[in-house]
């Protein structure tokens, strides 16, 4: 197999302001080492310390058990709690019911709501009863297709307060995928919404859902109940007589009251399932359940994001992913924070949006994706500088590798030169974040994902080539696989309904350990760096190349606004590699432009990652969580045009004819 070459080369470091580390809960990678080995040599007193800040109705007769040869893992073993509760009562009881726990945000500019923690208690309260009203008990499954608006957290926590497991599909899926995710976890009510804005148009949610459920009922599944959120008032969409009731008639019965004592739950009880957007084959239910989940999200909102009671936090995610779970809703309310939840994107009605958000709200952390980043870097700088960005003090990035053009322009542009930039490593399996940099103590370094967080014992193992090979793990700075050789708090109980897939996903590629999937180093200081899945290596004339890497020099070429980089089959090399290219505006393609990226690759990497082929395209085909479905670009550069796919989950399908036509 081979290591994974890694031939970039970053080495500037940026050290946190004085006036940061002064006020962070940790100040020092010294302290950040010595809280790090005990929460790997003994979780008993580290994890069992942190999860005493919350609240349990019984606590635990043991922290931690795990079996990794049979992929079975427990936290606070005995435990009861409920997460609800520790969102809600437990921060009113804390004195901050009349703290605002969610702005809510909608497209249109004068569309905005605050909802303190006594209201949101009371919400939660009078949905949770609507829930039982339909017949929703606790281990029930309750699918929610709901765009970005305030129900959406409102529906959640109702689900947590009464024990039924929700499973929130993304609101842009389309029908046969929301089908899918209902079937796979037998759900037997439905939350949806008529329709909501996008870019400013009217989407229709219900047309979708009502499409799903005729694909279901086809299937031998009836889901019984609909409740339907009236979020455009001129938009009429059909109701379904003893099925479709509106959520603002539900909410205004006499007979619902806005108490609901919350159900005690143990910690290993389940709590949601979240579908992971594979490219192929059935959706992968991640099982995440109550108590761990529940301590990890607490804990990585704290320490990541260096939370404080005075904070306005905007995390930019949508909640149908695992961001949104862990760091719109569950994370900042268990810190009692105030977080805001946007209906919109980031470019309408102009490319200043997030920042007017900021300027308007007065956020002091920011959290967003380096696609998002690199979106708005395109659009230029005039953007961010036309508003008052002050109220910054930490800035955060997840999603995937976050090349240092546009890390250096997020700093500069957008934290003023004066905000640590958090980078996050962690995926829908692991809850929460794994490898990052804690602000107030690492110096972090453009690129680099960090330092593993508390709990999280990674390491880099060299690819096995057969069963018997002992697991060996890389020197500095060779490229191999990541993986972790414990288990922590957030991590997913299973696969759902399936746990042989479980076992085999994540455990047999390193026996012994977890398999995440990707491609890493380690270099000479700890520093993590990502180097793409390892899916996405591609061998080149016998050199296991990550893509990410290359996709990073591309970038930090100056007309370049973004790139993705596939492999596709070559006669001499094996692989070669075929690059996407998206120009920054005003920017014009041509071949000599080609001839210039290729020799800037062949500069910053090498000659043997210079690009086979390049095609400048408008954009990527992406989810809209701007995750690129890079099975498309493969199949494309292939030349297999013909099996593509399901392409109805992009956030634009048109984009996919565009690169079809101009496939070189």
């Amino acid at each position: 197999m081979g290591e994974i070459k890694s031939m970039a080369d970053e080495n500037r470091m940026f050290p946190p302001p004085k006036e940061f580390v002064d006020q962070a809960y940790v100040k020092s990678r010294e302290e950040y080492e010595k809280m790090w080995k005990q929460s790997v040599e003994d979780p008993e007193t580290f994890w069992g310390n942190l999860a005493k800040d919350l609240y349990w109705y019984k606590p635990w007769f043991k922290v931690n058990r795990e079996d990794f040869a049979k992929a079975e893992v427990e936290w606070f073993i005995g435990g009861k709690t409920n997460l609800s509760y520790n969102c809600l009562d437990y921060q009113i009881e804390k004195g901050k019911g009349d703290k605002v726990a969610i702005i809510f945000q909608g497209e249109p500019e004068d569309d905005v709501k605050k909802i303190t923690y006594k209201e949101m208690l009371s919400l939660v309260s009078k949905f949770a009863n609507v829930l039982k009203k339909k017949g929703v008990r606790k281990g029930d499954r309750v699918a929610i297709y709901l765009p970005m608006i305030w129900q959406l957290p409102v529906a959640m926590l109702a689900c947590t307060r009464i024990g039924a497991i929700h499973t929130i599909v993304f609101g842009g899926f389309s029908a046969e995928a929301l089908r899918d995710r209902i079937l796979d976890a037998g759900a037997k009510i439905l939350i949806t919404a008529n329709g909501y804005w996008r870019s400013g148009k009217h989407v229709s949610s219900k047309a979708n859902a009502d499409k799903a459920l005729e694909l279901c009922l086809a299937e031998g599944h009836t889901v019984d109940k609909v409740i339907v959120v009236r979020r455009l008032e001129d938009l009429d969409v059909p109701m379904k007589e003893g099925r479709d009731t509106w959520f603002e008639d539900e909410m205004a019965a006499t007979d619902i009251d806005d108490v609901c004592p919350a159900v005690m739950m143990d910690a290993e009880d389940p709590l949601f399932i979240l579908y992971t957007s594979g490219s192929t084959g059935k959706p992968k239910g991640a099982l995440h359940t109550t108590g761990g989940y529940m301590v990890y999200a607490y804990a990585t909102v704290k320490y990541v994001f260096d939370i404080k009671d005075t904070d306005v936090y905007f995390c930019t995610a949508d909640i149908g992913w695992v961001t949104g779970h862990s760091y719109v809703v569950y994370g900042p309310m268990l810190n009692g924070a105030t977080s805001i939840v946007y209906e919109s994107v980031p470019t309408f009605p102009k490319p200043d949006r997030f920042w007017q958000i900021i300027e308007k709200f007065k956020v002091n952390v920011f959290y967003t994706a380096p696609t998002a980043v690199r979106a708005l870097m395109k659009e230029g700088e005039q953007w961010p500088q036309g508003r008052d960005l002050s109220s910054l003090r930490l800035l955060a990035s997840v999603g995937e590798p976050f090349n240092p053009e546009a890390w250096l322009w997020f700093h500069k542009y957008i934290g003023g030169e004066k905000c640590p930039i958090t980078d996050t490593w962690w995926q829908t399996e692991t809850g929460g974040h794994m490898i990052c940099s804690l602000p107030g103590a690492i110096p972090t370094k453009p690129g680099a994902a960090g330092l593993p967080f508390f709990g999280v014992k990674a390491v880099v193992l060299k690819p096995r080539s057969s069963g018997d090979e002992p697991a060996v793990e890389c020197d500095v700075n060779e490229g191999g696989e990541l993986c972790m050789a414990r288990s922590w708090p957030g991590m997913m109980r299973g696969v759902f309904g399936d746990p042989e897939r479980f076992y085999n996903t994540y455990f047999i590629q390193q026996p012994g350990y977890y398999f995440s999937g990707d491609g890493a180093r380690k270099d000479e200081d700890g520093y993590f760096w990502l180097l793409g899945r390892v899916d996405d290596v591609v061998n080149v004339s016998g050199h296991r190349l990550g893509t990410a890497e290359i996709e990073a020099a591309l970038n930090s070429y100056e007309g370049v606004a973004e790139s993705a980089v596939v492999g596709f089959p070559h006669d001499i090399k094996g692989e070669d590699l075929y690059a996407y290219v998206i120009l920054k505006t005003g920017v014009q393609p041509s071949d000599d432009l080609k001839k210039a990226l290729v020799a800037h690759v062949r500069k910053e990497i090498g000659p043997i990652a210079s690009p086979g082929k390049i095609q400048f395209v408008s954009g990527l085909p992406k989810t809209r969580s701007g995750k690129i479905m890079r099975r498309i670009l493969r199949k494309v550069a292939s030349g297999e045009i013909d099996q593509l796919g399901d392409t109805t989950t992009l956030a634009d399908p048109s984009i996919v004819d565009e690169i079809v036509a101009g496939r070189q």
